[in-house]
């Protein structure tokens, strides 16, 4: 069972001039050029406009009911908002983490990407501010589960399963890109579903704003998932998702696992991935065939990268895209196996233990107001509560 320790720190006045502690401060120079001399106001300034600061105690109708998962800096948590009696995921990013590994810009381009987007088939953002010490990205929770457990569940899914779930994510990525945004890191535990099964794309920490012209160079994303452009360093744009999301389908209906297994570094997966032949299995039909070899295609400029060469596929002949009316039908096979008794075995087999020390937000203080929550989860240890949590 996963252990986080949380320990309220003291609130530091905001009017005075005081130094940040030095084992706040990293060790060496970091590429935001972290200044040993920085007041607590400079700490909290280079953190806006994207995260609003607010203090600690301003946070107290928010409760951690679970912990979901352990994050690139941080640990995502389950939290109750007391007034609304509404469920939401918590991104908890330790300031000094996101200055350590020089990723200020990008977790600054998250939210702004965020912000940006509304759409049936994407993680929606619902609030994001900073304390001390942390910044909080707070979404939608969506207690029905994420794809990578049904995979994992199932084995593999049939062509009419895959189907529903490349039409919900070939949506999304579509509009994104005619958003000029290139999520990056599109693999099967970004995918969450809703409370009727239907699919959403989450976590934008790799994301990143690119015009149509525009070329990315940074490599970055999932070993297996990455398309050969990204794995060499670039150039390459929004063509490099639709790479992702054949890697995802192949691997969806083949119980093989992934086509090319990923290496230790991305220049021997490069390798094996610029070798590899991808020839189909026969067990394929051929629509499905096909529709891969057009996502899997080694050369961007001829691979399938927009959402109107998706639609014409055979592969979707005589199925609907319309998010509105895909909406009104829930999706059996995920209700299905929400219900199913080895679905919470496989959740907390995904846990990560983790240790989450020096934490400026108590969450788990007494509540003022009534809830609906056990009125002793306030009482209980962290254990006890995140067991609790992740029984809901």
């Amino acid at each position: 069972m996963c252990h986080l320790s949380l320990v309220c720190l003291a609130s530091w006045p905001l009017d005075k001039e005081v130094p940040i502690p030095e084992h706040l401060l990293p060790p060496t120079p970091v590429p935001e050029k972290l200044n040993l001399e920085w007041t607590l106001p400079g700490f909290i300034s280079i953190f806006l406009p994207e995260f609003p600061h607010r203090r600690s105690s301003a946070q107290q109708h928010l409760q951690i009911i679970g912990f979901i998962a352990k994050g690139s800096y941080g640990p995502i948590l389950k939290v109750m908002d007391l007034c609304k009696q509404k469920i939401y995921a918590i991104k908890v990013l330790p300031k000094f983490e996101i200055l350590n590994h020089g990723v200020l810009q990008q977790s600054k381009e998250e939210v702004i990407i965020q912000q940006k987007i509304q759409h049936p088939f994407l993680h929606n953002l619902q609030d994001c501010w900073q304390t001390q010490h942390h910044l909080f990205i707070m979404c939608d929770y969506y207690s029905t589960g994420d794809l990578y457990t049904y995979w994992i569940m199932t084995g593999c899914f049939e062509e009419d399963q895959l189907r529903v779930f490349a039409v919900e994510l070939g949506s999304a990525l579509g509009f994104l890109h005619n958003f000029g945004i290139i999520h990056r890191d599109v693999k099967w535990c970004m995918l969450f579903f809703g409370l009727v099964g239907h699919l959403h794309l989450t976590d934008f920490g790799l994301s990143r704003r690119l015009e149509r012209e525009k070329r990315a160079f940074a490599i970055c994303g999932t070993m297996q998932y990455m398309a050969p452009e990204v794995l060499s360093g670039g150039p390459y744009n929004h063509a490099a998702d639709w790479w992702s999301l054949g890697i995802l389908l192949f691997t969806g209906y083949w119980e093989g696992g992934f086509p090319v297994l990923p290496e230790p570094e991305h220049c021997s997966m490069l390798r094996k991935v610029r070798n590899f032949p991808y020839n189909m299995p026969s067990t394929f039909s051929p629509v499905f065939t096909l529709l891969l070899k057009e996502l899997l295609c080694k050369v961007p400029a001829h691979r399938l990268h927009s959402l109107e060469r998706f639609q014409q596929q055979a592969f979707f002949h005589g199925t609907s895209f319309d998010a509105q009316l895909l909406q009104k039908a829930p999706v059996q096979l995920i209700l299905e196996l929400k219900t199913r008794a080895d679905r919470m075995v496989q959740v907390q087999r995904e846990l990560i233990p983790d240790s989450f020390k020096n934490f400026d937000w108590n969450l788990l203080s007494s509540p003022n107001s009534p809830t609906d929550l056990s009125p002793t989860l306030a009482n209980l240890d962290l254990n006890q509560a995140l067991m609790q949590g992740q029984s809901g």
